[in-house]
């Protein structure tokens, strides 16, 4: 029997994955987690075949996770499924490990294909991601400036371009505005910005923002 963890903090979101995994996947035991800090409970506790996890959620990044997890558990497939497209996390999260991205608009059996793959121990990459990671290879070309931030410090860059003000951003995240404030710094650093609206027309100009 397959046993499967999915990890997301909209339950609507976790209820309808878990549904759709039980009706195309059988036989198959699927957990869920709320949260990042439940779903590294869990797989420290106990022993799955794949975790998919959602890269946005409160507290531990679903990269946050996964890099842990990786820590622990090596050899355990995780996939990651996220409402942001490919240009915005993909290539992040394949570099850290994971077995593939898909974004939460795709197809059901796009989904299984995917599954399928990981559970083998290979990875799943789409042709939208293929085109994404093969302009990459390009060793000519510069790489965005973006590149050079952490996880976190992209993280919080891309909501700033969103708008969000610097508390809501620490609640979301649930991190001190003290330390949300130290991430902008750095990243107006390593960036070469100098304002909020630098970063958001950055983001915008490079795709990384909807």
């Amino acid at each position: 029997m397959l046993r499967i963890l999915v990890a997301d903090d909209h339950e609507i979101v976790r209820k309808g994955l878990v549904k759709v995994l039980a009706e195309i996947l059988q036989p198959i035991k699927v957990e869920e987690a709320k949260n990042g800090q439940e779903a590294l409970s869990k797989v420290l506790k106990s022993e799955y075949d794949l975790v998919v996890l959602d890269i946005k959620m409160p507290g531990k990044s679903g990269l946050d996770v996964m890099k842990e997890i990786k820590q622990h558990r090596p050899k355990l497939p995780v996939l990651i499924l996220s409402m942001h497209p490919e240009e915005q996390f993909a290539i992040r999260a394949m570099r850290a490990g994971a077995s593939g991205y898909l974004t939460k608009e795709c197809a059901g059996d796009e989904l299984v294909l995917a599954i399928r793959k990981a559970l083998k121990g290979e990875r799943y990459i789409s042709g939208s991601l293929a085109e994404i990671l093969a302009g990459g290879l390009d060793s000519d070309q510069e790489k965005p400036c973006h590149e050079t931030l952490s996880d976190r410090e992209y993280q919080v860059m891309l909501m700033i371009a969103s708008g969000k003000p610097v508390g809501a951003i620490a609640k979301e995240l649930c991190l001190s505005v003290k330390t949300i404030s130290s991430y902008r710094t750095n990243i107006l650093l390593k960036t070469r910005m100098k304002n909020n609206a630098e970063i958001t027309h950055y983001a915008i100009q490079n795709n990384l923002v909807d």
